[in-house]
């Protein structure tokens, strides 16, 4: 019996061993047997990012956001990313669910013994930390995986800084990400691209990464260029004083289609692409083609 006790002790520390442990962005630590085979993704830069990984065949899931790549799009739709179907994912029997911090499903989720992972992105050294994460949730090795994917993404965001010529840059740039309006601040992964484009941001960091701002404070502003989706261009028409500002009388407004805006406004492995859509539109807005 104390040899049968010895072994099946050892057999617990071999298992502890090799348990996959990580700490996610809401602090938690989360232990799992084994690297998640069955993943339900609620974000869909997460979605993106677990596909970039180049393990798409592990989503079960998705919430009704993830469009990209075009594969996920077969996948069960498990509702919105903030209040999704609970009853849904659990039918998916999923190993985790990875979702934003900002989630209301976590604790219901965990409450039915599944595994949950939050992490939300918002700026560049947010989405590395995120790749790694999700490399480390995938046993992807760091070299091949999420290191790779963010040199990429960086030496791709360089490259369309370089595109733009000097009389370009250092144009003032106002980006509305929602009605609100919302804008994007400096501290958010789109005010970084726009830094790294040579551009300047009217919204100041205090305001933090994504600030409700009263549309009077971009009048004051007065903005070079105004960046916008088509989703949420029509909502300007309305807001008082727009007429006088400099990018309105100058028709410099880049509406990004539902496409571009989907790029654009995702913190993830797409964000050389976005900063290569946002300096064509500064290029051609300023003049500078």
């Amino acid at each position: 019996m104390k040899r049968l006790s010895l072994f099946l002790a050892l057999l617990g520390l071999v298992a502890t061993a090799h348990a996959l442990q990580l700490t996610d962005d809401r602090g938690v630590s989360v232990t799992f047997a084994q690297s998640p085979q069955r993943i339900v993704s609620l974000l869909p830069s997460l979605t993106e990012s677990v596909c970039a990984l180049d393990q798409c065949q592990r989503l079960v899931g998705v919430d009704r956001y993830s469009n990209y790549p075009a594969s996920v799009r077969r996948l069960p739709v498990v509702g919105g990313g903030l209040d999704p179907n609970i009853e849904a994912i659990v039918a998916l029997r999923p190993d985790v669910v990875i979702m934003a911090t900002s989630s209301r499903a976590g604790l219901r989720l965990e409450s039915l013994g599944i595994k949950v992972v939050a992490l939300e992105p918002k700026s560049h050294a947010d989405v590395r930390r995120v790749l790694g994460k999700l490399g480390q949730l995938l046993e992807i090795p760091a070299a091949h995986g999420a290191d790779r994917l963010w040199r990429v993404i960086d030496s791709g965001v360089s490259a369309a800084a370089q595109s733009l010529p000097a009389r370009a840059k250092k144009i003032r740039v106002y980006y509305e990400v929602n009605r609100g309006p919302y804008a994007a601040g400096q501290t958010s992964f789109i005010g970084e691209t726009l830094a790294r484009l040579g551009v300047e941001n009217i919204i100041p960091a205090a305001l933090g990464p994504f600030p409700r701002i009263n549309p009077e404070f971009v009048v004051r502003a007065n903005p070079d260029l105004i960046m916008v989706g088509n989703r949420n261009v029509q909502a300007m028409a309305s807001y008082p004083g727009w007429s006088s500002i400099k990018a309105v009388r100058e028709q410099r407004i880049c509406v990004y289609s539902a496409d571009e805006s989907d790029v654009v406004v995702r913190p993830g492995p797409r964000m050389a692409e976005a900063a290569r859509i946002m300096a064509q539109c500064i290029a051609r807005k300023a003049g500078a083609e």
